[in-house]
This record gives C-alpha cells, structure tokens and sequence, in this order.
C-alpha cells in the first residue's frame, strides 16, 4: 500500500524550489466561481464535543502501491531510488505512514472536508513532508494537499492524471488565511471540494471556499485516467518522516508538538446527494494505531465522529 511519492517529489523539489523563489506561486482566482453542480451548502464548522465513535466494518489491508513501485507495510521504511538531488540513500530512511478514512470505490462521484491549518508548523529538515490532511476522490484526477515542507506551508493540487506532482500552488500567507479560513474550535480551517463534471472524460474540479464571496472558488481542474493506481479516494493525515537523531523521534514529533490535525465535514456525493461519510462507504484505514509507528509515541489517533471526523495530535 504505498503511493510512492518520494521519487516524484525528489524530482520537483530544486524545480519547484526555483520557481517560487523567483516568481510568486500561483493563487486561486478571486473572481468566485460559479458553485458545481449539486454544491453543497457552505462548509460548517466541527460540532463541539462530539464522542468517540467506532470504526466501520471492512479490515484494512494496506493502500496499494503505485504502478511499478515497491509497497512497504504500514509503518516500513521506504526506500527510494535516487533523484537528480542524489538523495537516495537519504530518502531510504524516511518513514512513509498514513491514518484515516478511505471512501470506497463506487459510493461517491465528489468529497468535500473542512481541514485544519496551521501557519505556525515549521519543517526543518529538507527530506520531511507532512500531508495533513490530504484529500482524494476516487478516480479523481487530483489531489488537495495540505503540505508541510522546509520550502513553506502551501495548499497543492497534486495532479493524478497528468504530469504529476503539484500542479496548483497556494502558499499559506496572509492572503489565504483572510479569504480561506474561518476559525473554530481553537483553529484555524479551509474548506474543499473536488467533483466529477464529466464522467465520459473523467473530467475532475477542485474548489476552495472563499469566506469573503461565500463561494466556491476554482482551484484546479483536470481529465483523464487516475495513475495513483488506486480505486477508492481518502481523506487523511500522511507523513515522510526521518529520525532526529538528537531527540530519537520524528523531526515532526517536535516541530508539530502543538499543531492539530484535523478533518471534518467529510462528505461524499452520490447521484447528486451529499452526505456525511460513513462507516460502510468510508472505513478507517484501521484501528488505533500506535504513535510510535509514525516515529512519534506521543501521537493520537481520535475517531472524532463516524467515519466523517477525525483528529491527530499530541
């Protein structure tokens, strides 16, 4: 189960680093878009206190590889064949792990989640992402990333069907904090949606919600065949981490003590309906897993609603 992403980003990392030191990164466009078809209403923010629920039914086995590279288990470390920076040796120490739920294939044409985001999460180490949370319908043609990286923290569309690696960047600065988030329960939130609009092309859009318009406002679009070689979607947290060797754990251990990750709202859309994401659409990629398999003791893994809300914190 791994989409190996390691080596695809290897690849981007001096290119990409390049381009957003000389020229600003791309940003939505502030004339809102019209809402897709069958939007739902603007996103709300988590219920207070809502109880631990249990997980749904179906055991999860691992999230299948990507065509032509290796599947370590859940919690290995995986090695990665050497890019252009010459990191191979470097990447083959990092841990690739994820927890959340994984919308099953055939219940949904569209997801849309509210997700954490914090401005004050700082990564030191070059080789060291987190992903969270992370979104994907199945078959779609991108991803909606909250990425964590020593270059800043930015919102990706990670393309699926075309070139691969980010195609739309949006930095967390100022700007994207004042039109993309609301705040609510003590953090900071954004709202996403990714639809289907034509299921002959596999044609795929992914908004932001704009709280300034109270609009959805296009973030990218894009068709074709899904290569992640995978045939459900997700809505998680993921890491690359590596050991910091002066403390033992993860350099994120340390470097996220007080941020939250968390996912709510999480909503699939079905024949035009939307509804929260359930036990028996959604399971859990799998039950109470142990901080120190993502290179940190200390974290929790909180089935904050049914199959629909989840958080990951210290």
């Amino acid at each position: 189960m791994n989409r190996y992403r390691t080596s695809l980003i290897a690849a981007l990392l001096t290119t990409l680093a390049a381009t957003l030191g000389t020229t600003p990164p791309p940003t939505p466009a502030r004339t809102p878009a019209p809402p897709p078809p069958s939007a739902p209403p603007p996103p709300r923010r988590p219920a207070p206190g809502r109880g631990h629920r249990s997980p749904g039914p179906g055991p999860f086995t691992g999230r299948a590889s990507a065509p032509s590279a290796p599947s370590p288990t859940a919690g290995a470390s995986a090695a990665a064949p050497p890019g252009p920076t010459g990191r191979g040796l470097a990447d083959a120490d990092l841990t690739h792990n994820w927890w959340g739920v994984f919308p099953q294939p055939g219940t949904h044409d569209g997801i849309t989640a509210t997700h954490s985001v914090d401005p004050a999460y700082k990564v030191s180490d070059a080789e060291n992402f987190t992903y969270a949370p992370t979104t994907k319908a199945q078959k779609s043609c991108m991803e909606v990333v909250t990425s964590y990286w020593n270059s800043g923290n930015e919102i990706w569309a990670w393309d699926w069907c075309g070139a691969g690696g980010p195609a739309k960047v949006v930095p967390v600065d100022a700007d994207f904090l004042a039109t993309y988030t609301t705040t609510g329960g003590g953090r900071r939130t954004y709202s996403v949606q990714l639809v289907q609009d034509d299921a002959s092309a596999n044609r795929w859009s992914s908004y932001l919600y704009n709280y300034r318009s109270g609009a959805w406002n296009l973030l990218y679009s894009q068709s074709g065949t899904d290569r992640s070689g995978l045939d459900h979607g997700w809505d998680m947290f993921e890491i690359y981490a590596s050991t910091d060797p002066a403390t033992g754990l993860g350099y994120y251990c340390t470097e996220a003590r007080n941020t939250v990750f968390d996912s709510s709202a999480v909503q699939l859309r079905s024949s035009g309906i939307w509804k929260p994401a359930g036990p028996a659409d959604s399971p859990w990629t799998e039950d109470h897993p142990q901080g120190s398999e993502f290179l940190c003791p200390s974290l929790r893994f909180i089935e904050a609603g049914a199959n629909d809300h989840w958080t990951v914190r210290q």
